[in-house]
């Protein structure tokens, strides 16, 4: 560990220290029952800040009639009280918004737990301080210790009151600020006789309560430990956020170091004990070599002792780091700690000699924390009977190969020494070793090494076919050749380990990376937890479920392999480990007779569901690497369903403002397209009702002509609108029939011309236009629609002509004109709902508008003309750069 990685400070540390400067300071007074005098040493503290030039206001500071308290205020800018009504009493309140709107360096609030009364804009008064401290304003307040909403029951129990007034614990702690205001018991019932804290009647009943020696006592306790513990937090927060090296025995801070030995869990039973006398916080870690890994019963000894140091109230950590000792004390050093427990190592004799061990390299390192050895007790360790075999992994036909690689080395050395001369054989039993390093592992190699050993001397080393040595110097080769062999074949086949253990962990990050990759692509939850629980299967080895929440309960969304229900009690598991967000079932204190294990999908403060793993019959519970990996992937899974979530409120969202928008669009239109003509109705009815008996027959039959247009007009608006509203809803229905396209022209036609239009109308059809297969009445609405578009946005001398084309699968019916045609950016809208002359980019003259004013011609059209199978098209300019041609695709189908 370098030096520049142990000075490194905290990036969360810093974090909240930037949190906190961010916001206002807050400063809390706190004291063990009231008349302590922190209102007193409040309003001292800020005398002082105001002579120093600082801007002071008093928001609210309650003197309860004690003078020399109330003399401290004189000097203060004073903020009014503001009247509330309440109950037929005006009670007067903090200010709040004349606090905003003031808005002073550092405002006094006195009574940080007051209950504001009902019709304020907070509930609390600390709420109001919160919102302030938002603003960037300092402020400073008041707090008793039976106030904190953590001692609640702890001050019922020896006060014998039950305090209404609570502040959470959460807020307390961020308070930039603790100042304790202690004050003896015996001196504050001396004051409480006096009268200057409370008045007589009300000083009687408080000795009975608050003010008995003894309880002014516990609560003097209660103070000073939650202010120790607070300035403890603040000191090791300071100290992160400044790199600051410790240990400062500011207070005591217990680390207990456990591992996989079987002396962990005594460790952490010490170390709780000493953590209870000292009343200490303490945390337990393990560190991990990198490249290293740890057997089944290796990893179940150390996730045992580690959910043991859990369940006694530990912090636990996993650090990784090659050199243990320098990574303990780097961490300790980090978070303060004072005191370090740790087992004895089982090392040996060796070790304990070379000073290598844990304990003595600790205590070699540092000189400032004090480390606690527990000796081994006489069952902690298996003791191993005589000649007991070690409980190696040996693989039989691995030691064959190193075998056969020794003897391959004998060979090629024999008929080396035949062809030539050759110095030193060594190098190729040597490459032999390295070989089976390589391809097998340590063991293997090791036995490859002494077999090289013993077969080098055997045919090598003169005199020959003996294991004796004639010279002194052939001894001293042997000897450095064993040497280097055994430690080549070790060094090679921990390379060979950590290479194996890379690549799994390799694999294992690519498997999350390609799962992430894949729960990205995917919008629906239903596939999002199909996609989970294959993964999570195909990583833990057993049945998965993907339990999704629906209502007020659970619902069995996906299963891997396929699964339509559980049984009861894997319900009621899954059900408890939702609802209390906490695992349950197999391994756990909920349920753990159950052969299933289910943990809660949950992403910020949602809980979506429960992910299940089964648990095969006898087999040892998840170890520590799996239930991380189940952990991670649970969490990728959790922020998938909540993405898909997101989509579908988003989609949800963008569909109602559509409809809203819509909505608003047609009513609109409807009110504004819908008045002329109705106007025109009503105008021409009342004269004909005040006035027919005084107008002559002509004048009567225009009156009476121009109320049947206007109503015809009004009716066909109706008709697009109703048409629209089923074309959207899907429900449009085709009575499909063989039609002439010529007759229904024909009467469009002659419609229009009904109605007043000046164009110059020219049919142009083949004679042998072929019937169509069609709903009649709809499709003369559409052609009507397209030719009525004509007529209202052309000039009165515009031809308009209609031309079809027979093909062999459909027939297409063209409604051309010569006018000005329409303009190059509104051609693509013009099929659009509610696109008229006022839409955005279409000029009078070429909006898109074949129904009557309300902009829903052309579109009625198109969807008409695509419920029948075919298209609609428009071009402009159609022809010598003027006009605008309708074409409509109609199928052709010739009955059999």
């Amino acid at each position: 560990m370098t030096g520049e990685q142990v000075q490194r400070a905290s990036p969360d540390a810093l974090l909240a220290r930037a949190n906190k400067e961010a916001r206002g300071h807050l400063k809390i007074f706190l004291g063990a029952a009231p008349g302590v005098g922190k209102t007193y040493a409040m309003l001292s503290a800020a005398r002082s800040e105001k002579a120093g030039g600082r801007d002071v206001v008093a928001g609210l500071v309650e003197t309860h009639g004690r003078a020399e308290t109330e003399q401290l205020t004189t000097g203060f800018e004073t903020l009014p009280s503001k009247p509330i009504v309440y109950r037929n009493q005006v009670m007067k309140e903090f200010d709040l918004d004349a606090a905003l709107a003031r808005r002073p360096s550092l405002l006094l609030v006195d009574e940080y737990a007051h209950t504001n009364v009902p019709g304020s804009r907070h509930p609390k008064r600390w709420h109001d301080v919160d919102e302030l401290l938002n603003a960037g304003i300092d402020v400073w307040t008041t707090l008793n210790i039976q106030h904190l909403e953590s001692l609640n029951d702890v001050v019922q129990k020896i006060t014998k009151v039950r305090v209404r007034e609570t502040v959470p614990d959460t807020v307390f702690d961020k308070a930039g600020e603790i100042v304790l205001v202690d004050f003896p018991p015996d001196e504050l019932l001396k004051r409480l006789a006096e009268g200057k804290i409370y008045v007589q009647d009300t000083a009687a009943r408080a000795v009975e309560n608050f003010f008995r020696p003894q309880s002014l006592t516990a609560l003097r306790e209660l103070a000073l430990r939650r202010a120790a513990e607070r300035i403890d937090a603040d000191l090791i927060e300071r100290m992160q956020a400044q790199a600051i090296e410790g240990p400062w025995a500011a207070g005591e801070r217990i680390l207990a170091c456990i591992g996989p030995d079987p002396i962990s869990p005594t460790v952490v039973r010490a170390a709780k004990r000493l953590a209870s006398l000292m009343d200490a916080p303490w945390l337990a870690v393990t560190v991990e070599r990198p490249g290293a890994s740890l057997d089944d019963k290796a990893r179940q000894r150390l996730d045992e002792a580690m959910k043991l140091a859990e369940s006694l109230g530990a912090e636990t950590q996993t650090l990784v780091g090659s050199d243990i000792p320098a990574e303990l004390l780097r961490f300790a050093k980090f978070e303060n700690v004072t005191q370090i427990v740790v087992g004895r190592a089982r090392g040996g004799f060796v070790n304990e000699l070379l000073r290598r061990s844990l304990p003595h390299e600790l205590v070699r390192r540092t000189p400032d924390i004090a480390i606690h050895l527990v000796t081994r007790e006489t069952d902690a360790a298996p003791v191993r009977r005589p000649f007991q075999a070690p409980n190696w992994p040996v693989k039989p036909l691995e030691f064959l190969y190193a075998t056969l690689a020794v003897g391959a080395a004998v060979a090629i050395g024999k008929l080396l020494t035949e062809l030539t001369t050759v110095p030193n054989l060594s190098v190729v039993f040597l490459l032999a070793v390295l070989l089976t390093a390589v391809s097998f592992g340590v063991w293997p190699a090791i036995y490859a090494s002494v077999l090289s050993f013993l077969t080098f001397n055997f045919f090598f080393i003169a005199p020959l076919y003996t294991f004796t040595v004639a010279e002194p110097y052939e001894l001293l080769a042997l000897v450095t050749f064993l040497v280097v062999a055994v430690v080549t074949s070790a060094l090679a086949g921990r390379v060979r380990q950590q290479a194996q253990i890379s690549a799994s962990r390799m694999r294992a990050t690519r498997r999350l990376y390609e799962f992430t990759r894949r729960l990205s692509g995917l919008a629906s939850l239903d596939a999002v937890a199909e996609a989970a629980a294959s993964e999570m299967h195909a990583s833990l080895g057993g049945a998965v479920v993907v339990m999704l929440a629906r209502g007020d309960d659970l619902d069995l969304t996906a299963a891997w392999p396929p699964e339509d229900a559980l049984d009861a009690a894997a319900m009621t598991a899954a059900r408890w480990a939702y609802s209390h967000v906490e695992p349950a079932g197999a391994d756990t204190a909920t349920l753990p007779i159950l052969p299933w294990y289910f943990v809660p999908l949950r992403i910020g403060e949602k809980t979506l569901g429960v992910v299940g793993v089964a648990k095969q019959k006898g087999a040892p519970p998840l170890d520590s690497e799996a239930r991380a990996l189940l952990d991670t992937l649970s969490e990728q899974t959790a922020a998938a369903l909540d993405r898909a979530l997101l989509a579908r409120e988003m989609v949800s969202a963008r569909t109602a403002t559509e409809t809203e928008h819509v909505r608003n669009t047609l009513l609109a239109s409807i009110s504004h397209d819908f008045r002329t003509p109705l106007s025109s109705i009503l105008g021409a009815a009342t004269s004909l009702i005040d006035y027919g008996d005084k107008l002559d027959r002509t004048a009567a039959q225009d009156l009476l002509g121009q109320i049947k247009t206007e109503a015809e007009g009004l009716d066909g608006m109706v008709r697009n609108l109703l048409a629209i509203t089923r074309i959207d809803a899907g429900a449009l229905e085709l009575r499909l029939d063989w039609i002439d396209l010529r007759e229904i022209v024909d009467r469009v036609i002659s419609a229009a011309k009904r109605r007043g239009a000046p164009q110059h109308f020219e049919v142009a059809l083949p004679a042998d236009l072929p019937l169509v297969r069609a709903d009649a009445t709809l499709a003369e609405q559409a052609i009507g629609n397209i030719v009525g578009n004509a007529v209202a946005h052309t000039p009165a001398e515009t031809r308009v002509t209609v031309t079809a084309d027979v093909a062999a699968d459909r027939v297409a019916l063209q409604v051309s004109d010569d006018g000005p045609g329409i303009a190059p950016e509104a051609l693509p809208h013009i099929f659009d709902k509610f696109v008229k002359g006022s839409a955005p980019g279409i000029t009078s003259t070429t909006s898109a508008d074949g129904g009557e004013g309300t902009g829903l011609g052309l579109a009625i059209a198109k969807g008409i003309i695509e419920a029948h199978g075919g298209s609609i098209a428009a071009a402009s300019p159609a022809a010598n750069g003027r006009g605008t041609r309708f074409t409509m695709w109609f199928a052709r189908r010739m009955p059999s």
